[in-house]
This record gives structure tokens, sequence and C-alpha cells, in this order.
């Protein structure tokens, strides 16, 4: 399984009560995350782990599939994505883009894009 793989599958669609411990998997203890409209970066698996718990925690049942990509360039990864599931028992669909850079190992930094209806 490829790193943007395990990024999305394990993590995203991972089992929440595990996230502390794929995100670890995943991501460098000095991870930093990028997203737009967070006040702050977010830092370390941990806190990776809690802010997609909290995502998650707003739908019913939400999944994450790659609609284009990943596409590799150096240290780069990027990807577009799709994500549905259901909000209060009405159908919901959202899409966005994923660049993560990566050690050979695990991703340091993430930037998201996220197209929201």
């Amino acid at each position: 399984m490829n790193l943007y793989e395990r990024w999305l599958d394990d993590l995203w669609n991972g089992e929440l009560a595990a996230l502390e411990s794929i995100a670890r998997d995943v991501v460098t203890d000095d991870f930093v995350g990028h997203w737009p409209g967070r006040p702050a970066l977010v830092t370390g698996p941990d806190q990776l782990a809690a802010v997609i718990r909290e995502g998650r925690g707003l739908f019913d049942d939400l999944s994450f599939a790659v609609d284009v990509g990943p596409v590799a360039e150096g240290d780069l990864i990027s990807a577009r994505w799709v994500a549905r599931g259901h909000r209060n028992g009405t159908p919901a669909e959202f899409h966005g883009h994923d660049i993560l850079r990566h050690d050979g190992r695990l991703f340091v930094e993430y930037w998201v894009i996220a197209e929201t209806p």
C-alpha cells in the first residue's frame, strides 16, 4: 500500500477509536497541517487525529475516495478526493484536494482545499 492510500484509507476512512495510533504510522511527530479557515496549524499525529475525528463526527457516516491521482513529484503527493455520507439523514457529498510533503517514509506537512456545497 502506498503512502497516500494509507493516508486516505487507513486514516480518513479508518476506525475512529484507532485514529491516534493510525496517525502515528502515517505522519511524523513534527507533522504540520494547514486547513483554510482554521485559525491555528494542526501539529503532530494526535492533533491530526482530533481534527479528523471532529470532521467525521459531523456526519452519520462518511467515506473518502480518490477522484484523481495521486500524483507524485519529488517529495510531494497530490490528489483530488470525493467524500460521501449523510448528515442528519440527508445525503452529502463534497470534494477536495490534498497536497502532502513526505520524508520518504511518512508525511511531514499537509495542505487541503475542501470544496463545500
